[in-house]
């Protein structure tokens, strides 16, 4: 009884479970690596640290994905899993440097 009351409380969070983590830095209003490879099938933990003073927010209409980060600190997103292409992202506070493409293969 306690190992079946144990599973459902513990059910919730495997939704959240990502099979890798990667990482993403916004610095001078730019991501870097501004393309990051991922493999394709796989739900992953995108990690993106804000190095800027000033918050960022990322935001990709192909991944139905935004958030803002504050300056000087770290959000986490969860991705996927995604057929093989290219997903495109931006900062929307400084679009016209922070750009970047998520490349699935």
């Amino acid at each position: 009884m306690k190992i079946a009351y144990l599973i459902l409380l513990l059910l919730p969070f495997s939704v959240f479970a990502a099979d890798a983590d990667y990482r993403l830095m916004i610095k001078e209003h730019r991501f870097q690596p501004s393309e990051l490879s991922i493999p394709a099938g796989k739900k992953i933990k995108l990690l993106i640290e804000n190095q800027d003073a000033t918050p960022e927010e990322f935001e990709s209409h192909s991944l139905n994905r935004e958030k803002v980060i504050a300056g000087n600190s770290t959000a986490t997103i969860y991705i996927g899993p995604l057929q093989a292409g290219s997903y495109p992202f931006f900062g929307e506070f400084n679009e016209a440097t922070a750009q970047g493409v998520i490349v699935v293969k």
